[in-house]
């Protein structure tokens, strides 16, 4: 209490580091284009990034959002997302619409994340402003801030930027996966059945490739539509998908069709509609028949591949650009036609027959399934809950490694498979009893799990300080106006879920110890700007608060010392420089 009560009392030498306001951060051109096109530009400051899933458009009427691949971030709090540097541009086809409700959310490479903007832009074509519609149109914004001068993008980094990130990668990817999902249950033993319609009796090897090209083609074009339709649904979807109750629900659905995967229950047509189509053959062994039948095909096993292929769809909605969810899904259907041109020319004898192995597929994809449910829902929970299931994931997953291990030995496979088997079994369980440990140790580092089990006695003796969270600004207030009316210093700090930084401060300064004991006595609030609605913007920009984390200090007396403001990520020994200095200077 004294360290603090003479660190406040004077002025540290060092200053808080700059950072722009929002709209000079992430500056906004708007260009109608015509036939209902219009051009959004982010010209982006350097030190700051923009994320890409961040960039939602909504409006009545409003159709597909085009935005180029980011560069690839590994976040550690976030895992992986694409971010814009430099400058970007994004299509939108607005249709009918007049107005067009923009959002977009960024950060500073320093460590500082501001809050989401939503920027309301009145097009000119059908606004008041129609006699000037290639000039950059001005945006009502909701943000409380002022309204940043618009300037146009650069075409060149633009340029750049989509050349960054290309389908090269990805269509072979989505390829391979369509070969997989090929080899479930059940799609492998349909083909036999497939097979007989296109090639029928007699057809040469020559001629049963022509048909099962014929065949898969159409298949495959219906899938191609599929990503269509998700990519375009994809522009409504962005800023749907940020909300908890979403991200929880997805999750939800995902475990569900785990389950399915494992056995639990069957997700496909009703056995008369399979029955029917099934029965269906192709006369003569025309190619128009054999189109025909590619197109039912894709109807009879989509709904019985619902697992994977909504993990595909969301994939691609997510990313927004109807050409790319053509190709990719176009690539999906190409590769489960692959088992069906190989059994058409060369004969059943090439394939692997239906057997036990096909479950272990499906139970990979089991797993992979619950694995994207994970990663949804650690976005909204608890970073303990998050590593604890994880960690049942992985020791589940070696309780499977392990049963198969023992068929394996049962079967007399080669010993090869049941090393192979064992030695990941041994991995995952391992690493998952350590994620259970650490997460009941109350760690939320998953690359170090056990951190707080190894921790040096004297660094566990001392707890960490417990925040008072508040969404309300008005009741931030009088909690202050309370610690001044006591003559209590009080500390601030402003955090959302959104805030990558606030995470790992949270962690690695507010969770050491010697920051622990530096604040003993210190009434501790932590300003909660999630939602970033109207009164929380107006609170911060009142206090001239860019965004979190941001990090502000009171006297007894109950006044902030402006100087002593942390902003953006800093860790445990800057803060505890800050409390030497100002120790030492009384």
């Amino acid at each position: 209490m004294l360290v603090l009560a003479a660190w406040i009392a004077v002025a540290p030498a060092w200053a808080a580091a700059e950072f722009l306001e929002p709209e000079k951060a992430f500056r906004l051109a708007v260009q109608e284009q015509g036939a209902g096109q219009v051009q959004l530009q982010w010209t982006i400051a350097p030190g700051y990034y923009l994320y890409r899933n961040r960039i939602g458009v909504s409006g009545t009427g409003v159709g597909a959002v085009e935005k180029p691949r980011g560069e690839v971030k590994e976040d550690p709090n976030f895992g992986t997302v694409e971010v814009y540097h430099e400058a970007v541009q994004v299509g939108v086809q607005a249709g009918t619409a007049s107005t067009l409700r923009v959002t977009w959310q960024g950060c500073a490479d320093e460590g500082l994340c501001y809050p989401p903007v939503e920027k309301d832009i009145v097009l000119a074509s059908t606004g008041p402003s129609a006699a000037a519609p290639s000039a950059p149109v001005p945006a009502a914004s909701t943000t409380g801030a002022s309204t940043a001068a618009i300037v146009a993008g650069n075409d060149a980094d633009i340029s750049r930027l989509l050349s960054q990130r290309s389908l090269a990668w990805t269509l072979p990817l989505f390829f391979v996966l369509g070969i997989g999902l090929a080899f479930t249950p059940c799609v492998l033993p349909m083909v036999p059945i497939l097979s007989s319609m296109v090639v029928g009796s007699g057809a040469t090897p020559r001629r049963g490739l022509l048909l099962s090209l014929a065949f898969v083609g159409p298949m495959a074009a219906v899938y191609a539509g599929m990503g269509v339709l998700a990519a375009l649904a994809g522009a409504g979807l962005q800023a749907w998908m940020q909300n908890p109750w979403t991200l929880l629900s997805f999750a939800a659905v995902f475990v569900v069709l785990a389950l399915a995967m494992f056995g639990f229950y069957e997700l496909q047509l009703p056995a008369f509609l399979r029955d029917r189509l099934a029965s269906k053959t192709v006369r003569g062994g025309s190619l128009t028949g054999a189109a025909a039948m590619g197109a039912l095909s894709a109807v009879l096993v989509g709904p019985c591949m619902t697992a994977p292929l909504a993990g595909t769809l969301l994939y691609i909605a997510q990313g927004g650009s109807a050409a790319e969810g053509a190709l990719l899904l176009l690539s999906l259907g190409l590769g489960m036609g692959v088992p069906l041109v190989v059994l058409s020319t060369w004969g059943a004898r090439w394939l692997p027959r239906p057997g036990p192995w096909m479950d272990r597929v499906k139970a990979a994809f089991g797993f992979i399934l619950l694995g994207i449910a994970i990663w949804m829902a650690q976005r909204v929970i608890a970073p303990q809950w998050s590593l604890l299931l994880w960690g049942c994931l992985l020791v589940a997953l070696a309780f499977s490694l392990w049963q198969l291990a023992r068929s394996a030995v049962a079967a007399n496979l080669r010993p090869a498979s049941t090393l192979v088997a064992r030695s990941g079994a041994a991995v995952a369980g391992l690493w998952g009893a350590a994620l259970v440990f650490g997460a009941a140790a109350g760690a939320s580092d998953p690359s170090q799990p056990l951190r707080n089990l190894v921790a040096a006695p004297a660094a566990s003796a001392a707890a960490a300080p417990a925040f008072e969270t508040l969404q309300d600004p008005a009741l931030l207030q009088a909690r202050l106006a309370d610690a001044a009316a006591r003559g209590q210093p009080a500390l601030v700090e402003f955090s959302a879920d959104w805030c990558t930084s606030c995470k790992t401060i949270e962690r690695e300064v507010f969770g050491d110890p010697r920051v622990g004991r530096a604040l003993d006595g210190v009434l501790l609030l932590r300003a909660d700007v999630t939602r970033s609605d109207v009164a929380q913007r107006a609170f911060m920009q009142r206090l001239q608060v860019m965004g979190p984390p941001t990090l502000m200090l009171y006297a007894p007396q109950g006044e902030e010392r402006r100087d002593q403001r942390l902003v953006g990520e800093f860790g445990p020994e800057a803060l505890l420089e800050r409390l030497q200095t100002g120790s030492t200077g009384s």
